[in-house]
């Protein structure tokens, strides 16, 4: 807790934030200025360090790369390996647990120990690892590393704690679950097979007992051998060499035969009366062609054979088609009696499973659904229904349906937006789900008591937008908004045209969401804005039509001689939207450019749009000579003002959506006025300097506006002809102080100059074949560059390019001017991470002066210093470190507000930071956030009603409201790459700077309110996470979160209020956080409970005569079998055994109730058994000991026994 006061308006000039070698606040022209009366601010801070603590709360999404699956029939869980070592556990809705190996092997296989709050799983580096589920934070109680062999397969029988485990050598081995601890039992290949077998019959692929005798264990070898191996009698019952390999075996709940899957796509079936050959053999879909034989069909990877007793049984397999089927789509198969229905997925097939109604496997089974275990997907078939439906799938995992390409976190929103959006939403779901439960029911959740409405937005690569429900950490689909609609459908083209179309031309870039007002604005990849409004009705609407020029090119560029401050964009005072259509985006100029036309063509008829978000408004950037637009990097909307405001790298637009005008077009450069703090000066360009650029280009021409507005008119040769250089030019993603540098632009001394083009058609910058959006977003969506290496390596497609790197600021400055066009690669990205080299000199800010917006905010401030009261203004923000304040005239009438123009203009007021501007934030002089002010939604297409308000409502949050005892003014939080800045308005004193990072930079920041106050929170390249005090700056946390961190994270990861966080973890999962000590204290109570206390069901009662002449398996002791005392122990170097790291943790958090009681007795009875066995150790030696004692003894008796006395 600290107290700040008498802070002296005017001490800036000795602030550290002014060492920039410019002005760091102050005047329009820079210079320090004279202090004014003090001014007594008084702000108690209530954040400490004890307020802070980083943990994970909850995963979201499909498991990536699915690798193996698992469920307990009695808990009724379910849980999926992935390739990356996760484990995820899933229940009913709101059951949902994530679980990481530390060796990030991926998993093998899982075995649930059925209905004992436990997990084994099986990785790839030859582990074994016993979860304990008991608790809400699962965690490792033991750990079994094989040194010798690798794990292929595993199986665990119900109710046993021996887990039987094959290996690549062919051997199986047999691990006690309860200690973790090898037997000494080991089924030995070479025992396994014949002896005059001269091969090795191959991995282990397959173990199950047998379910009439669970003395009897099924091997099955890859090479084609089943073995029967009779664990009493150590020896084999049976051998079956078959022709085929073997994948997998399946029996028949009597015990008295079962059903193989083999290679060529045949199942076969044996007897145990006669194991010298099938009695079956079928290929479920090999026909028999004109000659006789058989078609070639695919392997079938899994077999299960299920019985029911109301019907013949089930066989369920995957695979087994005809290889001369080309591209159908994987298959799940289900035969049952003569019935055969083949079941198309949408992706390859991972793993499946039969749901059954019992446990016991000498039961019938009664299968009543399968679940299937995609690589994209997880679905379960009912089986109860003739034609076999799907069921509902009621976890969130269709968040990759289309990769996503940004994310927006709002917490504490109206609490009733979330049943509204849900109401509509339910309008468009699909249908012809089956109508049987979601089987996957098992955990305990409550809703928590601290809850509040959360909603998350997510944009994806085919322009859709999805809304979810996220409160209590959980994740519901909520809406789905197709931004597409919007447009009229691509015309397909084919040739060098095909090649410059946009794969994703729709692909959602950033989103601007205002909760209370219900207004959307989306920012497309075809430099494309899309304005809409929500509504519960239906309606009839045609969408407006805003077309912007903004972009430089050699016609607007004029000699100083002629006006030295004319802008080289098209002039702000053309209000009058341009809702005219000209030539679709396909077509073309005489000269082979496209000119003056948008990337897509909007619907110009009447559409009928259902309830939900209306498209009203859509504003595109336009072509200019060829070359497309610069994709939109800043964007703000504000729903009280009626104003919409983007930026890109080549200045800033601003539009009135209410009476669809355009207010302010113009550069960067020329929104300072006469106060540019580089001083740039204007100068004559070399002739061979290209003046306008593509997309394709990792950046413009990045000579300075001044420069091209002094470019001589005779630089052009011949009137209406334009020459340009044809730049196939290979780029580096060097940052220079986060502004723009070309490859043309460094200085050319030394170096043979490129001769310009001749007469004859214009040539444009891209290389033959390149998209024109092959150039990433600039700097306000992404905040990053990355250096890269010289490996050329393409990209297959540019959907790949979309998902990878969609998002991210390039801007270049390269002097390698004679390479080929440059591609980028997952490899580059992670080993070059986000290191990267600044300057901040004059020079090099003089020499490349592009200068991109990277982030806006409007709100009440002051523009100028002398302002007596707030006004509405737009804080504009730079690749350059500067922060600019633009003041607006706005009417309040609501008449007037429709019909006389908005007025703003540049005021002077110029602020400078360290680093690209990434965010604003405001306080009152109490220390408190000032919300932006918005307004009031209402329902502009519902019915007539003489009651319902027509005048818009707003609602303002005034800085000069509630600050009669501290005077007027508000505090400035303007927080860039490097630096953090607390700044007094309007006096634009700085109170207080922090330099964040030296080594790294900051990819995220944001103002968010945390336990009722307020700190800025900064997410960092390097994966640091910090929070400073406001308005003090304070460091309070600085964690180490995510030391490597690529191009999806940092372009996913957001902040907001209540301490919460979330990013994209990978392409299918969305990984949410928490930096705040409450909630890391209350999330216990928030996470679902994996295990509850249920009677396992009681077994069938078999019967006399069945009990009789079916077999004694109920007299089967694997205790006395394998235990120590008569199996022996095993060899230590065959396994390593290793205890959990987290079991003790694990045991802390469930400390109370029956589940840490439970968790405190394995863990007591694992440690007395260790040291029992660690006493019989030593007992078994002395005893050795005593016994060679007693030996030699004894020989010594008999040795000396006939000698007299004398003999000695």
């Amino acid at each position: 807790m600290k107290k700040f006061r008498k802070v002296l308006d005017g001490l800036t000039t000795s602030s550290p934030g002014g060492t920039m070698g410019s002005p760091s606040s102050g005047s329009a022209a820079g210079t320090p200025t004279a202090a004014p009366t003090p001014k007594e601010i008084d702000i108690q801070e209530t954040l400490v360090s004890e307020n802070f603590q980083m943990c994970k709360t909850v995963r979201h999404g499909f498991p990536y790369q699915p690798t193996a699956l698992a469920f307990d029939p009695v808990q009724k869980i379910l849980a999926i390996g992935s390739r990356t070592g996760g484990v995820r556990i899933l229940g009913r809705p709101g059951v949902d647990c994530y679980c990481q190996h530390e060796s990030g092997s991926a998993v093998l296989q899982l075995q649930f120990l059925i209905n004992e709050g436990a997990l084994v799983t099986a990785c790839a580096d030859d582990t074994l690892h016993l979860w304990n589920l008991r608790q809400r934070r699962p965690a490792v109680l033991h750990s079994l590393k094989f040194n010798r062999e690798r794990i292929t397969f595993c199986h665990l029988p119900f109710q046993s704690k021996w887990l039987y485990v094959g290996t690549e050598r062919g051997n199986t081995h047999i691990v006690n679950i309860e200690s973790f601890i090898l037997s000494g039992y080991v089924i030995m290949w070479n025992k396994a097979i014949e002896l005059s077998t001269k091969t090795h019959p191959g991995p282990v692929v397959h173990l199950s007992d047998c379910p009439k005798d669970e003395g009897k264990l099924l091997i099955g070898f890859e090479s084609g051998m089943i073995v029967q191996w009779d664990l009493r009698g150590k020896k084999a019952d049976f051998r079956i060499c078959y022709d085929e390999a073997i994948h997998s075996a399946g029996w028949h709940h009597e015990g008295k035969q079962f059903m193989c899957s083999h290679s060529d796509g045949s199942l076969s079936m044996w007897n145990l009366r006669n194991t010298l050959k099938p009695f079956q053999v079928t290929f479920p879909h090999g026909k028999i062609q004109k000659d006789g034989r058989k078609e070639s069909c695919k392997p079938i990877l899994k077999v299960e054979y299920k019985t029911s007793r109301s019907s013949e049984p089930f066989v369920i397999f995957s695979g087994g088609l005809s290889y001369d089927k080309a591209g159908r789509r994987p298959t799940l198969t289900i035969m049952h009696g003569k019935a055969i229905t083949v079941l198309e997925m949408d992706y390859p097939i991972v793993e499946f499973m039969a749901l059954c109604e019992t446990p016991y496997n000498n039961e019938v089974q009664e299968p009543y659904a399968v679940v299937v275990l995609l690589e994209k997907d997880l679905i379960v078939v009912d089986l109860t229904q003739s034609n076999y439906p799907v069921c509902e799938n009621p976890y969130p995992m269709d968040i990759h349906e289309s990769p996503v390409t940004c994310t927006a976190y709002f917490a504490d929103c109206p609490p009733n937006l979330i049943p509204i959006l849900y109401s509509i939403g339910a309008k468009h779901k699909k249908t012809g789900y089956s109508q049987k439960e979601w089987p996957i029911a098992g955990g305990l959740w409550t809703l928590g008591c601290n809850t509040y409405p959360e909603i998350i937005l997510t944009g994806h690569a085919d322009g859709s937008i999805k809304f979810w429900d996220a409160s209590a950490i959980t994740l519901q689909m909520l809406y789905k908004l197709k931004t597409s609609k919007a447009f009229e459908k691509p015309k397909p083209v084919e040739g060098r045209a095909a090649d410059l179309m946009e794969e994703d031309p729709f692909a959602v870039q950033m989103v601007s969401w205002c909760p209370q007002s219900r207004i959307l604005c989306v920012v497309g990849i075809s430099a494309h804005i899309i304005l809409y409004r929500f509504s519960k009705y239906d309606a009839n609407t045609q969408i407006t039509s805003l077309e912007v020029r903004l972009q430089c090119e050699s016609e607007d560029v004029i000699s100083p001689s002629d006006n030295e401050n004319n802008p080289c964009f098209s002039e702000s005072g053309s209000h009058s939207p341009q809702t005219h259509h000209p030539a679709s985006p396909g077509s073309k100029t005489p000269e082979g450019n496209k000119d003056t036309i948008p990337c897509l063509k909007v619907k110009e008829r009447m559409v009928r749009v259902p309830p939900g978000y209306q498209a009203e408004l859509v504003i595109q950037l336009l072509w200019v000579d060829g070359e497309p637009p610069q994709q939109i990097t800043s964007l703000d909307i504000n729903s009280a003002y009626g104003l919409l405001a983007f930026g890109n790298c080549n200045g800033l637009a601003v539009v009135d959506y209410l009476q669809k005008t355009i207010l302010l077009c113009m550069s960067t450069l020329d929104l300072y006025g006469g106060a540019d703090p580089y001083q740039r000066l204007t100068r004559s360009p070399r002739r061979n300097r290209q003046s306008t650029s593509g997309l394709t280009e990792l950046s413009d021409n990045q000579q300075s506006i001044d420069m091209e507005r002094s470019k001589s008119p005779t630089s052009v040769k011949g009137p209406g002809r334009k020459l340009s250089l044809p730049t196939d030019l290979k780029t580096d993603l060097d940052h220079v102080n986060g502004h723009c540098t070309s490859p043309t632009s460094q200085p050319s001394a030394g170096k043979p100059r490129v001769p310009m083009v001749p007469e004859g058609p214009r040539l444009t910058r891209r290389g033959p074949g390149r998209p024109p959006f092959r150039k990433a977003q600039s700097a306000a969506c992404m905040e990053i560059s990355l250096p890269v290496s010289h490996t050329e390596v393409g990209y297959a497609s540019r959907r790949a390019m979309l998902q990878q790197f969609h998002g991210v600021t390039m801007y270049s400055h390269d002097e390698h001017h004679s390479t080929p066009p440059y591609s980028w690669t997952d490899k580059e990205s992670r080993e070059n991470s986000f290191s990267r080299s600044r300057s901040s000199s004059v020079s090099s800010i003089d020499r490349d002066t592009k200068e991109a917006i990277t982030t806006l905010q409007f709100g009440e401030s002051y523009g100028r210093k002398n302002d007596a009261l707030p006004n509405p203004c737009l804080w504009v923000g730079t690749s350059l470190g500067v922060a600019l304040v633009i003041p607006m005239s706005i009417p309040t009438d609501h008449e007037e507000r429709m019909e006389v123009p908005v007025t703003m203009g540049p005021s002077g007021t110029v602020l400078m930071l360290k680093g690209s501007v990434l965010r604003f934030g405001f306080l009152d002089c109490m220390g408190s956030l000032i919300q932006s002010p918005y307004e009031v939604w209402r329902d502009l297409n519902g019915p007539e009603d003489p009651d319902r308000v027509r005048k818009r409502k707003l609602v303002h949050f005034s800085p000069s409201s509630s600050q009669d005892s501290c005077g007027e003014g508000h505090l400035a939080v303007v927080c860039s790459e490097r630096q953090a800045k607390v700044i007094l308005m309007p006096s634009q004193s700085v109170l207080f700077v922090h330099n964040i990072t030296e080594s790294s930079f900051v990819l995220r920041a944001d103002v968010v309110s945390v336990s009722n106050s307020v700190c800025l929170a900064c997410f960092c390249a390097n994966g640091h996470i910090m929070t400073l005090s406001l308005p003090s700056l304070r460091p309070l946390m600085d964690v180490n979160y995510l030391p490597l961190t690529d191009m999806r994270i940092a372009r996913t990861f957001c902040f907001t209020n209540g301490g919460q966080a979330l990013y994209l973890s990978s392409p299918t999962e969305i990984q949410r956080i928490t930096y705040s000590q409450e909630m890391c204290d209350n999330l216990q109570e928030m996470l679902g409970e994996l295990f509850t206390p249920i009677e396992t069901p009681e077994a069938q009662n078999r019967g006399f005569l069945k009990g009789f002449f079916g077999g004694n398996s109920h007299n089967f002791d694997r205790e006395e079998l394998f235990g120590e005392a008569s199996a022996g122990k095993a060899s230590r170097s065959l396994a390593q055994h290793i205890p959990g790291q987290a079991g003790m943790e694990g045991m802390k958090v469930a400390a109370s109730g029956v589940v840490g009681d439970l968790a405190r007795a394995r863990i007591a009875l694992d440690e007395r058994g260790q040291r029992l066995g660690e006493l019989e150790d030593r007992t078994a030696l002395m005893m050795t000991s005593a016994d060679v004692f007693s030996k030699h003894a004894h020989e010594l008796m008999l040795k000396c026994k006939d000698k007299k006395w004398y003999q000695f």
